[in-house]
């Protein structure tokens, strides 16, 4: 760990004490039946870690995105799930950076309690994916209400949320002269809405990872839940992502050093011909790699934070501390995994819950190849590939 993350050793402290409440027996238990860790994310709501990025004036801590990134990595690193939580830290940026001193009086507040979820971000579309400026879901204003019709897919925690964060096209793509103009977006009470045109599919996947499909036949939510002005939502967007990824970075981070304390300690204990496997090399070698890996992207992840803190230009930092952090962490998965041999399949052992958490994050929520597209084009000055 850097001397710098140590500044950040009462937070951790704190945070260890709380996921200490909650044993690896609990998530495992959580993970079998594919629940919700409620009453964990109940505790940590309470104790106001989840709003950490909200400012004081609105009932938050007004910390910043380094400390909130260390509260996410803890808690994977103690054996829990960020992904169950996280966009509820993370997703009121969008409000707090543009929304109206009415939205934010009235939103944040309740958000910072836990009076109200804001845990959704509805934005990927089926034939869509990551080309967002071609998102097909329309917003038409008729009178003061905004008429919502389309489809998104793989949207996360609406099931646990009261509202959500919601990106549709309001001019037609062939009216706008730059296709990232002309998409608003809007705040939708999820309470109001699910059944009344709003409707809400599950999607079972390989991760115990609350996501949906959503389907919009003309849900009515009033002119006052848009947020900013009409038309900016694509920019406004991409303001959040930077601390997302960062986020998502720690949470990696966090998932890597679980595993590598986990495997340390098996192969130190494991004994086969009459020695801890964890002499030979051949167990030691990826064990090690995967940590200087992980400790390479931890300070990538620290830079990152240092420059969004600083309101600096930070979307290069992010994106590729996200994609270090998560093939670090996976590196790590798969040494732990490897030596724990048939063991680390065992489900008492944690390691294949946590396998599968972490694999998720080479996919979401950016892959690989867009993070390496975007360097190459716009870092290395490389033509556009896409």
């Amino acid at each position: 760990m850097s001397t710098k993350l140590d500044a950040y050793q009462e937070i951790r402290d704190a945070v260890r004490a709380l996921c200490a409440e909650f044993p690896a027996d609990y998530f495992r238990k959580i993970d079998e039946e594919r629940g919700y860790p409620e009453a964990f994310v109940n505790a940590l709501t309470k104790a106001g870690w989840l709003a950490a990025l909200i400012p004081e004036e609105y009932g938050g801590s007004g910390l910043g995105l380094t400390e909130a990134s260390v509260i996410m990595e803890e808690i994977n690193r103690c054996g829990g799930n960020s992904g169950a939580c996280h966009g509820q830290m993370y997703n009121m940026g969008t409000l707090l950076r543009h929304g109206s001193q009415q939205q934010k009086d009235y939103y944040l507040p309740k958000i910072a309690s836990g009076e109200l979820r804001l845990q959704s971000m509805a934005v990927t579309e089926p034939s869509t994916g990551t080309d967002t400026t071609k998102l097909k879901t329309t917003a038409v204003k008729k009178g003061n209400k905004y008429i919502i019709n389309g489809q998104k897919v793989w949207i996360s925690r609406v099931q646990h949320s009261d509202l959500m964060i919601l990106l549709a096209r309001t001019t037609p793509l062939a009216d706008v002269k730059k296709k990232s103009e002309g998409m608003s977006i809007f705040v939708v009470d999820l309470r109001d809405a699910i059944g009344n045109g709003l409707t809400v599919q599950p999607i079972l996947n390989m991760v115990n990872h609350e996501t949906n499909e959503l389907f919009f036949d003309n849900l009515e939510i009033p002119e006052e839940n848009l947020i900013g002005e009409e038309g900016k939502g694509f920019r406004y967007i991409l303001d959040g992502l930077n601390a997302e990824r960062a986020l998502i970075a720690a949470e990696c981070i966090g998932d890597g050093y679980w595993f590598i304390d986990k495997v340390t300690k098996y192969v130190n204990e494991r004994i086969v011909f009459g020695r801890p496997i964890g002499q030979n090399q051949g167990v030691q070698f990826p064990i090690a790699k995967a940590y200087i890996n992980l400790e390479a992207a931890n300070l990538m992840r620290l830079k990152a934070c240092e420059l969004f803190d600083a309101h600096l230009p930070c979307g290069t930092e992010a994106n590729m501390a996200k994609m270090l952090a998560a093939d670090a962490s996976w590196e790590a998965a798969n040494a732990c995994l490897q030596f724990h041999g048939g063991f680390g399949f065992a489900c008492e052992y944690d390691v294949e819950r946590k396998f599968r958490e972490t694999r998720l994050y080479q996919v979401a929520p950016i892959s690989t190849n867009l993070i390496l597209s975007y360097v190459a084009e716009h870092v290395l000055g490389l033509p556009r590939s896409f």
